[in-house]
């Protein structure tokens, strides 16, 4: 439920709005452009619908806004974020018939935006939630440090935002002098973000899905990343608006997909695929969690999820198979207390297989990348 205390209230936000003026002289109050606001706990969060065209003359509006919006009594903080929706672009004439439309060289074009300071984006993504993304999503972070790679970790869960909890790390994120870029925490020797930083961790996320992408966008170009070889995003659960707008508009060099192995969790696993694949997006591979159950008293192993389903789905859809992943109570312990496996029991072989799934992820990645650079031009004279 939103908060409307006498003290602070969305009418005493929107009232304090009525004194900040759009680049076209109107009252951000009453303008369309305002698409949400959200007053919680003494947390303000609003998203302002833009034209692309328009963000730099919009970007003093959002400044002027959140500074108004934290000068009301009883604001602990505020959000301002500008949503960017992108018009579809007019269809492109039809190719001469040799080149039928495909880029040539096995390489796509690039994908929106690039995020200053680092040179690959990867994203952690699954079809459904449950199935131990965010774990995997760190220790594959962590394992790729070990392999000497730059690293950072992005939380895009806005709605369930686990890396706080999984990092042990809790302060909030400090800024740069002119107040308009965020600085990355940082743990394990990774650079980290996620809105668990900036918000307390049971304030319930209640933004719709412009506001979500507009936080996650600020997230990847208002923090000073860098220099990284890779960020490692770990996605929101799911196929919707959000995931596809992100794999649409950020530059993603490639995306792991993880599964379990039961039927269910493999028919989500496989629309994750479809959908990366569907915007250009290079499968990276394919990892199986939960891959059986290994008793902590006998060490004996039971697949009780079943076993080998993502393998032969991997194959089926002709994408990587990564690697396993046991389902290990110190694998859970360990990630519960913000210590991950990798950091707590590195010589373990659970940790290995973390690592052994981190060489194939870095491998692809080399590869997608050497594909990109050696593309050939088009020239059409």
């Amino acid at each position: 439920m939103m908060s409307h205390t006498a003290e602070l209230s969305e009418d005493t936000v929107r009232s304090t709005l009525a004194k900040v003026r759009t680049p076209e002289g109107v009252a951000l109050s009453v303008s369309p452009a305002l698409a949400g606001v959200v007053v919680t706990s003494g947390k303000v969060y609003l998203s302002i619908n833009i034209d692309p065209a328009q963000a730099r003359a919009w970007e003093d509006v959002r400044i002027a806004a959140e500074n108004a919006v934290k000068a009301l009594p009883g604001v602990a903080s505020a959000l301002v974020t500008l949503t960017a929706e992108r018009k579809q672009a007019p269809a492109a004439p039809a190719p001469a018939a040799h080149n039928h439309g495909h880029a040539h060289g096995g390489a796509p074009a690039p994908r929106g935006i690039a995020v200053p300071g680092v040179a690959s984006i990867i994203a952690v993504a699954s079809g459904k939630g449950g199935v131990g993304k965010s774990t995997t999503s760190i220790n594959l972070a962590i394992a790729l440090r070990d392999l000497g790679l730059k690293v950072g970790l992005l939380d895009a869960d806005i709605y369930g935002p686990s890396v706080p909890r999984l990092t042990g790390v809790a302060q909030k994120p400090e800024t740069t002098p002119d107040g308009k870029t965020m600085l990355p925490l940082e743990n394990f020797g990774l650079q980290l973000m996620s809105i668990g930083f900036l918000v307390e961790e049971d304030t319930p996320m209640i933004w719709r899905g412009p506001m979500v992408m507009s936080a996650i966008s600020q997230m990847l170009k208002d923090v000073k990343w860098g220099p990284l070889d890779v960020l490692v995003v770990d996605m929101p659960p799911g196929t919707g608006d959000a995931q596809l707008t992100m794999a649409q508009q950020v530059n993603l060099a490639g995306a792991v997909i993880v599964s379990t192995p039961q039927d269910l969790a493999l028919i989500d696993a496989r629309r994750g695929v479809a959908m990366f694949e569907r915007v250009n997006v290079p499968i990276l591979g394919v990892v199986e969690n939960m891959a059986y159950f290994v008793c902590p008293h006998c060490g004996g192993r039971s697949d009780i999820f079943g076993h080998g389903g993502a393998h032969a789905e991997a194959d089926k859809l002709g994408v990587p198979f990564l690697g396993e992943i046991p389902l290990h109570m110190r694998i859970r312990e360990m990630s519960d207390a913000g210590l991950p496996i990798l950091v707590s029991d590195p010589d373990s072989p659970q940790a290995d297989a973390y690592r052994h799934v981190a060489t194939g992820v870095k491998a692809a990645l080399d590869k997608a990348t050497a594909q990109s650079r050696q593309a050939p031009r088009i020239v059409i004279e």
